[in-house]
């Protein structure tokens, strides 16, 4: 045993000296072995932690400036034994002074809050990563980075596991103790280093620092510039596996005043479970899933032509969704979870979930090029409701290229159960399917990304032109921001599981932007901006076009001012009502050209009042619109953020059409009592859908990711307060973690 630690010990230094002398300027994090346990209290009085070797500090500014020291000292420092890895971070302050949570809910987000997080890419990959943050308050985040961070959008913090933290404020600083279970990460057995990076928010100077350094234009999640954290012997695994077992019993009972039902108290059961399969794949299963947890959507007005998008909430589905979600782009997704087991009321307007048998997926690394997703669902048969079930399979496949870039191979197959006297298990000719592949761009330096893909679906009959493609391009530096995207979905391309809000166009978006760094304590950053959007098809000719031309400005405090001219020709190929409130439609085959004028305003985020205001005037389609959308909050420190959302559309037509006076209101009240209970409530009042809807939820996290929900659902005819549908739901979860 002696022996084998000197080896190790000697390994550890000539790779400390070989990573040393191959750059004397490019720091790195080392990782100790623990000799000593350590109690999680928030007291850094270990000796691991009392020992001033292996801190790792001098943190970089990433905002407001990239060229400067942080204002504050902040330093981290890495352990590790056979289960855990440890870390200790200690954020300093210049004095006293007020740390910024906007709740003690978990999964906190926005620049506002004060907290302290870790990116740890395990893959040496940097391409994905898990991330762990904690705030003063000793509030817990965690999620998945994607993609190389490239967007704000591959971070989910949809991921939820077990881990450990605890903090402590102190009059001239803060400090967090941190254990994250081996178990709760994949990584590759035997391992002696990953990339890493740690970065801080500091409410009080509005600032963001790095450990290592990242341009300002890249935003901060990117993995392009993570360095290595070294291990002091490699990572062993144990050789029990990690399971967890998520069982839930739920309650239901509900009442329709239109159909003049009512369902009594229905029980049900059900679960999940998670089981890691090998050093890097997971499986997660789940029988009967019940998502009447889930917070309602948040409605919006709708004067598009076309079918508006809302994103997943359901957390099986939001789990690594990564590795299928990420595929194709906003207006050609391949696939959409939300086309499983959700269907729309037609009275309320609202989304409402259909049954869901069964579900199981199995996401991870097969190696440490190779990524894999496999998912397989089935829902119910409702006869009653018109409703047939289906089975939905979808695979993913993504082999890492160059540097950091992938490629990606996606498969979408949806069947329906057969009804006919024969009894068959499918429909042979109820299938959609799609194959497609996707080439993801990140260069090393994170200036370069784009994408191209091409999809095809395939039916039972043959139709013509059933695919979709698109390149896109995308250069960022410290100034310049140019892209150019191409795209051509064909008239028959039909991915059911998808999301295509319109088919038949060829499309070309061309964007420039440049960027001023001004030398000034109010702005931050501004500059113009000009894009150009076209459609058009081999028919008609061209559909739309969108040139604006913009101005940003970004300032110290956070907050932001958008300016934006907007000059649009749209030409209907379709009946189309521009109130979209069942009056004269425009006619087919007629074209508008008409021109809009937005202001766009985000206060900043740290104060107690913030406001976002969209405000947009001018000419629409035959007539004029005035528009106003805004959302205004209060948040009471860390126990209450009050808000309202207040949407206002003023749409004057000449006659035969309809004048309109849209309005949506939505105030929403969010209440933290403590870390593990929490009490929202959510009125949304919406006259063109003619609903006003109350949803009220009662967590309460009694014990590690394990939750107690009261639910409570009304829907009113605003205009005499007669009731709609109103339902009352109980669910009750428990996370048990088991060993094999």
């Amino acid at each position: 045993m002696k022996s084998t630690r000197i080896v190790a010990a000697l390994a550890f230094v000539l790779l400390v000296s070989k990573v040393y002398a191959q750059s004397l300027t490019q720091e790195n994090a080392f990782a100790f072995k623990l000799q000593e346990p350590i109690t999680l209290d928030g007291i850094l009085d270990e000796p691991i932690w009392i020992d001033s070797k292996g801190w790792n500090g001098n943190f970089r500014q990433y905002f407001p400036s990239d060229t400067s020291k942080s204002h504050v000292s902040t330093r981290v420092k890495v352990a590790f034994d056979e289960s855990n890895l440890y870390i200790a971070a200690v954020m300093e302050n210049n004095g006293p002074r007020n740390y910024v949570s906007t709740s003690l809910r978990r999964d906190f987000r926005g620049e506002q809050n004060d907290a302290i997080v870790f990116v740890l890419d395990t893959f040496n990959d940097k391409t994905n990563a898990f991330q762990f943050g904690v705030n003063p308050y000793g509030v817990q985040r965690e999620g998945l980075v994607s993609n190389g961070g490239t967007r704000s959008e591959d971070l989910s913090l949809a991921w939820d596991n077990k881990w450990f933290s605890e903090s402590k404020i102190f009059e001239n600083h803060w400090q967090v103790e941190v254990i994250i279970p081996l178990s709760t990460i994949r990584f590759n057995e035997g391992t002696q280093n990953w990339n890493v990076n740690f970065y801080r928010i500091d409410s009080h100077y509005g600032e963001r620092s790095t450990w290592s350094p990242i341009p300002r234009n890249i935003p901060i999640i990117s993995t392009a510039f993570l360095r290595k954290l070294i291990f002091e012997e490699p990572l062993m695994k144990k050789g029990s596996s990690n399971i967890s077992v998520i069982p839930y019993v739920a309650g239901r009972t509900s009442r329709n005043f239109l159909e003049g039902t009512q369902e009594n108290l229905t029980p049900a059961i059900g679960g999940d479970a998670k089981i890691g399969i090998g050093p890097a794949l997971n499986l997660d299963l789940t029988f009967n899933p019940d998502f009447s947890q889930v917070e309602v959507d948040q409605q919006v007005t709708n004067l598009d032509r076309f079918e508006i998008f809302f994103p997943e909430r359901r957390q099986f589905f939001l789990e690594n969704a990564d590795l299928f979600e990420s595929f194709g782009q906003m207006r050609s997704r391949p696939f959409f979870s939300r086309r499983i087991g959700v269907d729309i009321d037609s009275a309320t307007g609202q989304n409402v979930q259909s049954k869901i048998i069964y579900g199981a997926r199995i996401s991870g690394k097969l190696n440490e090029n190779l990524r894999i997703g496999a998912m397989n669902m089935q829902t119910a048969t409702d006869e009653s409701a018109g409703i047939v079930g289906k089975n939905f399979t979808v695979l993913a496949l993504q082999k890492k290229v160059f540097t950091r870039s992938n490629i990606g191979l996606i498969y979408v197959n949806k069947e329906s159960l057969a009804l006919d006297e024969f009894r068959q298990l499918f429909d042979p000719t109820a299938y959609n399917r799609l194959l497609g592949v996707d080439y993801n761009l990140n260069s090393a330096n994170g200036k370069w990304t784009g994408k191209v893909f091409y999809h095809r679906t395939f039916e039972s009959v043959e139709v013509d032109k059933p695919y979709s493609f698109n390149a896109y391009l995308l250069f960022t530096d410290i100034h310049w921001n140019w892209s150019l995207s191409i795209q051509d979905v064909g008239k028959s391309f039909n991915p059911q599981v998808g999301f295509v809000p319109r088919v038949d166009f060829k499309r070309i978006n061309p964007d420039l932007a440049y960027l001023f760094y001004p030398q000034s304590k109010l702005i931050n950053r501004h500059g113009p901006k000009l894009e150009f959007e076209g459609y058009w098809n081999e028919t008609l000719g061209t559909t739309d076009r969108d040139i604006n031309l913009g101005y940003i400005v970004r300032f110290n405090s956070l907050a932001e001012l958008e300016v934006t001219q907007r000059n649009r020709y749209v030409y209907l190929f379709g009946n189309f009502d521009p109130t979209r409130t069942g009056g004269e439609p425009l006619a087919a085959g007629t074209d508008y050209t008409f021109r809009n004028f937005l202001v766009d305003y985000r206060s900043n985020p740290r104060n107690m009042f913030n406001l976002q205001l969209l405000g947009e005037f001018g000419q629409y389609f035959t007539g004029n619109i005035q528009r106003v959308t805004t959302q205004t909050g209060i948040r009471l420190g860390y126990l209450a953020n009050i808000s309202m959302n207040f949407n206002y559309a003023r749409i004057r037509m000449p006659k035969p059409q309809n004048d309109a006076d849209l309005i949506l209101v939505g105030p929403r009240i969010d209440l933290t009592f403590t870390k593990n209970l929490f009490w929202t409530t959510f009125i949304q009042y919406n006259n063109q859908i003619d609903n006003l809807n109350i949803n009220t939820r009662l967590q309460w996290r009694y014990a590690p990711v394990s939750d107690f929900f009261l639910v409570y659902t009304d829907n009113y005819f605003p205009g005499d307060f007669m009731p709609k549908q109103r339902s009352l739901v109980f669910k009750l979860n428990y996370w048990l973690n088991l060993k094999r």
